[in-house]
This record gives C-alpha cells, sequence and structure tokens, in this order.
C-alpha cells in the first residue's frame, strides 16, 4: 500500500459506512433468532447507528482534499471492486432463492462481502480492511457449517458475526480519525 494511514476524513466515513452496514446485518439477525438474541441485536443495530452517525460527523467536517478517493482512477477501481461485489451478491442471491435454498442467501452475500475488503485495502489506503473482510469471511464460513448441521438460522450467526466485525471496526476507525489533526492535509495536498 502507498499511503496506509488514513486522514481524518477517511476514518470517520469508514465509521460511517461500517456502523452503517453493523447495524443492517444486526437487523438481518433478526429474521430467526432464538428470542433471548433478540434484544441484544436491537442493542448492536443501536450501538453500530452510534458508530456510523458520529462518523459521518467527524468525515464530513474534514477536508475533502484529504480522502482516499480523490481523483479518477482511485474513484474507478473504487467503483470496479463495489460493482462486482454488487453483481456478484446478486447473482449468487438470485441462484440460492432459484435453487430453494433462501436461507443461505446471507452466507453467500456475508461471504462476498468479507472477500471485497481485500481489494478494497490499498484504494482506501486502510489496511484494517484485511483482518476485516478476514473475519466476515470466517463469519459466512462459520454460518455455512452452522446452518447446515444445527438448527440455528444462518441469518442468526452472519447477523451476530458480521454486526460485530463492522462495528468493532467501525469504532477502531472512529478513534484512529479522531487522532489525526482536524484539517492538515496530507501528501500532495499539503504542499499546495
Amino acid at each position: 500500500m502507498e499511503k496506509t494511514r488514513q486522514s481524518r476524513r477517511d476514518g470517520g466515513i469508514t465509521a460511517l459506512v461500517e456502523g452503517f452496514f453493523g447495524a443492517a446485518w444486526f437487523g438481518w439477525g433478526h429474521a430467526a433468532p432464538p428470542g433471548w438474541l433478540d434484544p441484544w441485536l436491537t442493542v448492536g443495530s443501536v450501538a453500530a447507528l452510534l458508530v456510523a452517525v458520529a462518523g459521518a460527523v467527524v468525515g464530513f467536517s474534514s477536508p475533502a482534499s484529504t480522502a482516499a478517493i480523490n481523483n479518477r482512477a482511485a474513484g474507478r477501481r473504487y467503483g470496479i471492486i463495489v460493482g462486482v461485489e454488487f453483481g456478484l451478491a446478486g447473482v449468487g442471491a438470485a441462484l440460492l432463492g432459484g435453487f430453494g435454498q433462501p436461507d443461505y442467501i446471507p452466507v453467500w452475500i456475508c461471504a462476498v462481502v468479507g472477500v471485497h475488503f481485500l481489494p478494497l485495502a490499498p484504494v482506501l489506503r486502510d489496511r484494517n480492511l484485511v483482518p476485516l473482510g478476514v473475519l466476515v469471511t470466517a463469519t459466512a464460513v462459520a454460518a455455512l457449517v452452522v446452518g447446515l448441521t444445527t438448527g440455528v438460522a444462518p441469518s442468526t450467526i452472519t447477523g451476530v458475526g458480521a454486526g460485530l466485525s463492522l462495528s468493532l471496526f467501525g469504532v477502531l476507525a472512529l478513534v484512529g480519525a479522531l487522532r489525526q489533526p482536524r484539517s492538515a492535509p496530507r501528501g500532495d495536498a499539503a504542499r499546495l
């Protein structure tokens, strides 16, 4: 990776995105959880949304010139990676639904989301996306194994695992962002 340290803006936006999707995964975990887990999923969703809001405040109050995606080439690479992610997630979900296996749609989507973090890490200058990708992908594998061998819904495992992973890494991104100078641009932007 060329630059491994995120700017304040990047860390805030990362916390926003990871918090938002952490809440979404906790929400998906509500599909068929055991009764005792239901309130904890709600607590997780609320906490993840708080991370997202704090990330938005930090990220959008920081200079755009410090962002990892501040040129056409980086934006294009980002768009391709996310486009492939959405395409694979959609095709896989359609196939699983078509073959009568809708319970495994969250497993597939969790795996695709986990893998997509790996090529995003250098584009977003965020080495934390690598362990996050490994954790989210491992969550998908665990959900598949648990879904095939027990009565626990795969959506429960992916909801808890991906929700916790994304929320935790969102908090780490937020803390990292708050440690960065408020408005000092880095790299080429600092020389202007």
